[in-house]
């Protein structure tokens, strides 16, 4: 639970015979006090079904022992209830934080749900002498001011761009500022004041600094009076090259306003959300307004029953929304959630100040509501016709490779790697919705645990490991199509590996395919890539079957290009990160014994890995902190014994 959560004065569970539905919720009730909390509900096989909350706990969880007054959706959950938890709590604002930070962490299957629960990238200007103006994403940990949220990190790197120009304060970080024994490139062409070195004085540019928090506090119009000022008393002086310079940055500044979607005047801080629901199916539009400016929008398109209202939809999704997250002092809704009394209430005790949530009528605001319902409307209309065309492309695959259904879960396998160096296994995970980053995975191998460049070995490797995991985890979601990068030789290996473990992919309903560049003998012998009937060869190759390609414009042939293509873009990433972490890795940190204290003692003693390599014993001996059997060890390791 996080620590800003309030605190639980009360855990109960208890334990019932092994009931059904209406009947195990009622023995329940019987013991369950009136005070407010969060409820649970289970399956058969432990998993979660629902979350509540609830300002009585035995009222609420009564109204599910009756027989009637349900929805359909209600009732298949409380017919499928086996078990239930409950957390008592202090107030029914303490329930509902606590309802949304289980909803997120459990994810339950008849709960809104919100998805892409990525965190938002700010601006931040740190507390230093010279402070650094930076794109910051995740914890707040660095002392400083931050300012956003952006909805995505183009939004931040293009007012950074703009900022930089106009108030020329340095991106750097600390240990590069410390560093500089002279201006860098972006002093040259305008972008930084040069504190580094000192070509501008701390007050002076602090004067910058202060401008650019009044600039992204909305204090814009006036910032634009003072350069336009200063620009006029620059060119009376005749100083034409500073006008100019002001006149560079006062451009900036109108860039970044005149790339706002929308520029409300009364608005100077507030996110706005809008939902439209179509055919069982909704989008949440969010907009972030921060400084009078709009900062972006983001959609999102939460899971839920095709019963909920769009004010239900919004009061669960707006409560996990800010779960982590510092809400603004005002919200606007296109629906007002059915709590949003409580809603407010528990946000302003998080925030530690008022936070509003309306729904507006008429004016500037309901024209910024408007705005983001059409932006809804839109985007779910695009999902919406993309969905039906993966379904289409997936029903194609799954009649080319005989499966009875479209597969749910796609797992795909790639290897990376030069001439045996820095291999990488890689695993991409898809469904009908797109691929799931979430899930995706990296396997490594150890040093001389298999032959350099055998690509056959390293699958064999990475299936077997993904595949006795699965037997191994019971409750683990199983893939309906695995494919491997690779023709006849690498789905042999895969096989005889699966084999071996005793996993019969034929009995779990596991498809198994090897997608590989189709190749034809040519009449001097060579073998080339067939594009013939492929449009870039494409050959799969499946147990039991020969080898065969599709036609150019076969939706199932798009289908798998899309899923081979990214393999390689995930695997190949993460054989240059291996690579890149090699490449920068010291011969030093493979030393036994050798932490980061000994470690710069030794670079500040010798000044580099390759004096360590040639200092004798007694040389190394003479380091702070190096023993004589320390050092014995270090001339060991270098000299191969």
């Amino acid at each position: 639970m996080p620590t800003d959560t309030p605190p639980i004065n009360q855990s109960d569970k208890a334990e019932v015979p092994q009931k059904a539905g209406a009947a195990v919720i009622a023995d329940y009730v019987r013991n369950l006090p009136t005070k407010p909390g969060v409820y649970r509900m289970f399956n058969a096989d432990g998993d979660v079904l629902y979350v509540g909350k609830a300002k009585s706990l035995k009222n609420r969880v009564s109204s599910y022992a009756r027989d009637y007054g349900h929805s359909n959706r209600i009732q298949r959950m409380i017919a499928e209830t086996r078990a239930m938890e409950f957390i008592i709590t202090a107030t029914e604002t303490e329930a509902l934080l606590l309802e949304a930070n289980l909803i997120k962490q459990l994810k339950p299957r008849y709960n809104v749900i919100l998805r892409d629960d990525k965190s938002f990238p700010y601006i931040l200007v740190t507390d230093h002498p010279a402070p650094q103006i930076t794109k910051h994403r995740g914890a707040r940990k660095r002392d400083g001011k931050y300012y956003g949220p952006f909805a995505s990190g183009t939004a931040v790197n293009r007012t950074l761009d703009v900022l930089q120009k106009a108030f020329l304060l340095r991106t750097c970080t600390n240990s590069v500022y410390e560093s500089r024994t002279r201006p860098c490139l972006l002093h040259q062409i305008k972008r930084c004041a040069a504190p580094c070195v000192d070509l501008i004085s701390e007050e002076e540019y602090a004067k910058l600094v202060d401008a650019a928090h009044s600039f992204l506090s909305g204090e814009s119009a006036q910032i634009q009076r003072e350069f336009s000022e200063k620009m006029e008393d620059a060119a009376a002086d005749l100083d034409f090259e500073t006008a100019a310079s002001y006149r560079d940055r006062i451009r900036a500044l109108s860039y970044v306003q005149g790339r706002q979607v929308i520029n409300p005047g009364g608005v100077s801080e507030a996110d706005v959300f809008a939902i439209h629901s179509e055919g069982g199916h909704s989008c949440v539009q969010v907009f972030f307004f921060r400084a009078g400016q709009n900062w972006g929008n983001h959609a999102y398109f939460p899971k839920h029953d095709k019963e909920e209202g769009p004010d239900a939809i919004l009061d669960a999704f707006i409560a996990q929304f800010y779960d982590r997250r510092e809400p603004p002092n005002t919200i606007l809704v296109s629906h007002l959630p059915k709590q949003a009394e409580l809603l407010s209430d528990a946000l302003t005790m998080r925030a530690d100040r008022k936070i509003n949530i309306n729904e507006p009528k008429r004016g500037e605001k309901a024209e910024l509501v408007k705005a983001a319902v059409m932006n809804a409307k839109e985007a779910l209309s695009r999902r919406m016709a993309e969905t039906a065309s993966q379904e289409k492309s997936m029903q194609q695959l799954a009649n080319i490779l005989g499966m009875k259904e479209p597969p749910k879960r796609i797992e795909v396998f790639d290897n990376s790697h030069i001439q045996g160096s820095n291999a990488v296994g890689a695993m991409i995970v898809a469904g009908p919705e797109g691929f799931i980053k979430n899930q995706y995975r990296k396997f490594t191998f150890k040093a001389g645990s298999l032959p350099a460049g055998d690509d056959y070995a390293m699958m064999r490797d990475v299936l077997r490991r993904r595949f006795e995991r699965l037997l191994k985890d019971k409750t683990a979601e199983r893939p309906d199509l695995v494919i491997i990068d690779g023709g006849k030789g690498q789905l042999s290996v895969v096989l005889d590996a699966l084999k071996d473990i005793g996993f019969d992919h034929e009995q779990e309903g596991v498809t198994i395919i090897g997608v590989a560049k189709g190749r034809r003998e040519t009449e001097d012998g060579r073998k080339r890539i067939d594009r013939t009937m492929g449009a870039t060869g494409e050959q799969i190759v499946m147990p039991g079957r020969s080898p065969f390609m599709l036609p150019p414009r076969d939706p199932g042939l798009f289908v798998l290009q899309r899923l081979r293509d990214e393999s390689h873009r995930f695997a190949i990433g993460a054989h240059r990160a291996a690579r890149k972490k090699a490449f920068g890795a010291n011969p030093i940190d493979s030393i036994p014994g050798i932490g980061a204290k000994r470690k710069r003692a030794l670079l500040n003693h010798f000044g580099s890995a390759k004096e360590i390599a040639r200092a004798n014993a007694q040389d190394l001996e003479a380091v702070e902190g190096v023993s004589a059997s320390l050092a014995q060890r270090i001339y060991d390791y270098f000299h191969g014994e």
